[in-house]
């Protein structure tokens, strides 16, 4: 491929013997990988090979992911570069505890922070681009993802509203993308000598607001795509300088290598963080670093004022509403969703514990999506197809590989045998991938349209 010539004239200085290996890299095909989800039953049972594991990551593997396959149509696997990986499990986070993924559409990473939280405690997936945050909504929708919140806002708004909330914050910053040219050489196009440091600026700013809802005591992890010291080492070597951050330092693999302090201001600290190249994994290039907020842990106070309107996050159901939602649940669950309702219109929703208030921040996703309102009844979301298990419904219906085709299609599928009217969970090799309106022995067509194929 063809490489910028600043590019070139960069590394070869910087990497000074490494060079000619790093060059060469980029002869080499684009690494591939994915992750299994441990949300889901008989998580490692998929069509997928397991026999690639990738070191640092738990749940990952190299391969290549058929979008279309039921493993993946039914989350059960994620397709996600194998140094990308790197990143969620740097974060490791717990099961119980507040977490903030700033900037992050698509989702890989916040479906691997939702791996480690197990469904618990509140996870916060945030994007400022429109179109990206629904993309976003949508991944963690088919991983099955139930404790998290989706807003759209930028990170100075949303600081405003969330001071010293979050236990662990993940900043997967925009960047000037060098790690990635191998697998997207029309990147090469944007890049120009001063690029890199037009991006740390920008980091710094959402860095900014970051670090003011970090609580004390509380981990950052900043992560790039980039090989440029310019977005990596003295971003690094700015939050210690600047913010008082504390380097944690990430235990390395094989595949993983220190940071340079010499491309920075020297701080023998920052070789505690981590680079991925593409010379020495299979995988493309990265850049990870942990801190720590210094100073002992504090609660936040998020009460509500009084004299303070309610906000529209925190709308809760009518009575009919909820009767609504309880005759639906029972009549078609095998299990009891606990946990706070809320209603936006005729949208319900389920909220993990311990959601804030967002104030005029908006929140696109605020739970778990329940269904929506219809006259006098409920129509269940196709969310509750990929957040719960098959042992959660009444009634599944196993389909064949052909009827799973025609059904994705838009097509309906007859089971005279089946008599009643409920809805049903369709299962192909065991795994749930979309509901269905079960009316006298015909299962009519209830999979969004926008994922239609």
């Amino acid at each position: 491929m063809s490489l910028p010539e600043g590019f070139i004239s960069k590394y070869t200085k910087l990497l000074g013997a490494d060079a000619p290996a790093f060059f060469a890299s980029y002869n080499e095909p684009a690494g591939a990988g994915f992750r299994i989800n441990p949300l889901r039953p008989n998580f490692d049972q998929v069509a997928l090979p397991l026999t690639d594991p990738i070191s640092y990551s738990k749940w990952g593997y190299r391969g290549h992911v058929d979008g279309n396959a039921i493993d993946h149509v039914s989350g059960y696997v994620y397709s996600q570069e194998p140094s990308a990986q790197v990143v969620g499990a740097v974060a490791d986070a717990q099961p119980g505890t507040r977490v903030l993924d700033l900037c992050a559409a698509p989702g890989g990473k916040t479906t691997h922070l939702a791996s480690s939280m197990a469904n618990t405690g509140l996870l916060v997936a945030n994007e400022i681009h429109p179109t990206r945050v629904k993309v976003l909504a949508s991944n963690l929708e088919r991983f099955g993802v139930r404790n998290a919140i989706v807003t759209n806002t930028d990170p100075d708004s949303l600081a405003a509203v969330l001071p010293e909330f979050f236990d662990l914050i993940l900043v997967d910053a925009p960047c000037s993308g060098e790690g990635m040219f191998r697998k997207d050489p029309d990147a090469t196009q944007y890049w120009h000598e001063g690029y890199a440091q037009e991006c740390a600026d920008r980091q710094r700013e959402i860095l900014d607001a970051a670090l003011l809802m970090l609580r004390p005591g509380g981990k950052l992890v900043y992560s790039t795509c980039t090989f440029a010291p310019e977005e990596d080492e003295q971003i690094a070597a700015w939050l210690v300088q600047e913010h008082g951050m504390v380097i944690d330092p990430i235990t390395r693999t094989e595949d993983m290598r220190p940071g340079h302090p010499e491309w920075a201001d020297g701080n023998p600290d920052l070789a505690g963080t981590i680079r991925m190249w593409p010379q020495i994994q299979r995988g493309e290039g990265h850049f990870c670093a942990r801190l720590i907020k210094p100073g002992e842990p504090v609660a936040a106070a998020h009460t509500k004022k009084k004299g303070k309107k309610q906000h529209q996050n925190q709308s809760t159901v009518s009575l009919e509403q909820k009767q609504l939602w309880q005759d639906w649940q029972a009549n078609n669950l095998a299990t009891e969703l606990t946990g706070r309702l809320v209603a936006f219109g005729d949208q319900l929703y389920l909220q993990p514990d311990g959601a804030p208030k967002f104030g005029k921040v908006r929140v696109l996703r605020p739970g778990l999506h329940l269904g929506t309102f219809k006259k006098k009844r409920f129509a269940p979301s196709h969310s509750l197809a990929t957040a719960l298990n098959p042992d959660d419904f009444l009634c599944t219906i196993a389909v064949s590989d052909q009827e799973y085709r025609d059904y994705r299609h838009g097509l309906t599928i007859s089971r005279p045998e089946q008599a009643g009217k409920f809805h049903v969970l369709l299962t192909n090799q065991g795994k749930g991938f979309a509901l269905g309106h079960l009316v006298n022995g015909t299962i009519k067509n209830m999979y969004p349209k926008g994922l239609r194929v």
